[in-house]
């Protein structure tokens, strides 16, 4: 059975090294060193669990030694025990100051040396098995996270496959998402809704917000020029069969924050701040945020993107016309946010220096 932690003895009398060696080398792997700067060498190239470090040494003592281990990156971790025959409160003070993790006293007693350092090297098990565990859950949060993206890419392609009118418009309102959610970040606005938000999360979501749009014919979809009342009441139908569509999702995986987020973009990106939207007439704060946003993202894109019945408006008009939607058809505060910074969508005109 191999020894799965190792300890360095920082001591300048052989005497002491020959002994703490055979209290500790049965079940531990054993480094040596009589001299303060061999030692800091020794442990930046071994990297050991536990330091025992003599206090009294010639050249370097113990305290400059210790310094030197915890100003180093690599060694500022490993804790040392100190190991003295002075038996007073302020060698002992200083000691811990410096970052000792405990002491122990010459003559040595052979069970509390075992006792001691099997405690700091427990200690350090279970900080590396938990940074273990913890770079799994990384991994797979990461790993997932791409799933969701991927998830959420074809999901969206499939409809724009279909949907042939409206361009690069998932991409894009994801875009414009992202820099209102930063801006937002930046000025703390909705700050008690949106801290907890991972914003990587809900950008990601918020390519589905089309989905329901699966459930209307492609004649509809492809109408080369506008709608008829009655082709745009059927169209209207796309926000609730993209809620439901998430919904059943959410009935077999679980209602996880992707999901979540993807349900509230879907079944509220057309509702209005006036209450004349739909698929619910919400007004105001009773739309989820999530659709108070996406509800300028999306008709942003619709106005800078040409259509079958109508040519793209440049950016500056397309700002003109989102200021005349606030506090109708747009949160007037997210209004207010896109106008400090529609400069960082594209089309804009680059500011003069």
């Amino acid at each position: 059975m191999g020894k799965d932690n190792s300890i360095l003895i920082i001591d300048d009398e052989s005497a002491n090294i020959s002994g703490l060696t055979a209290i500790l080398s049965p079940e531990y792997t054993v480094y040596a060193s009589s001299d303060g700067q061999e030692a800091i060498e020794t442990a930046e190239e071994f990297l050991p669990d536990v330091i025992l470090l003599d206090v009294l040494m010639p050249g370097m003592d113990g305290y400059e030694v210790i310094a030197a281990l915890k100003s180093s990156k690599k060694t500022r971790d490993i804790p040392v025990i100190f190991i003295t025959g002075l038996d007073t409160a302020g060698a002992e003070e200083k000691g811990l100051a410096l970052g000792a993790a405990d002491y122990i006293t010459k003559p040595f007693n052979s069970a509390i040396v075992k006792l001691r350092v099997k405690n700091q090297a427990d200690l350090v098990n279970h900080v590396r098995a938990l940074n273990e565990r913890t770079t799994t859950l990384q991994q797979r949060t990461e790993k997932l996270v791409r799933l969701q993206n991927s998830m959420a890419s074809v999901l969206a392609n499939i409809v724009e496959n279909r949907d042939k009118l409206t361009g690069k418009h998932v991409e894009n309102t994801a875009a414009y998402l992202r820099i209102l959610l930063n801006a937002m970040l930046e000025r703390g606005l909705f700050a008690g809704e949106i801290k907890n938000w991972n914003i990587d999360v809900v950008v990601s979501s918020s390519r589905l917000h089309d989905i329901g749009k699966i459930a209307v014919s492609d004649l509809l979809l492809n109408k080369p020029g506008r709608l008829t009342a009655e082709e745009y009441e059927t169209m209207k139908i796309h926000a609730l069969e993209g809620e439901t569509i998430i919904d059943n999702i959410i009935t077999k995986s679980g209602d996880e924050d992707f999901l979540y987020s993807a349900k509230l973009f879907a079944g509220s990106h057309h509702e209005r701040w006036d209450g004349r939207g739909y698929p619910r007439g919400l007004k105001g704060t009773d739309i989820p945020l999530h659709g108070r946003i996406m509800a300028l993202a999306d008709i942003y894109d619709a106005l800078v993107s040409d259509r079958p019945y109508k040519k793209a408006f440049t950016h500056e008009r397309a700002v003109e016309i989102i200021l005349e939607a606030k506090g109708r058809q747009l949160d007037p505060q997210i209004v207010d946010l896109f106008l400090e910074v529609s400069d960082l969508f594209p089309g804009a005109e680059p500011q003069a220096e």
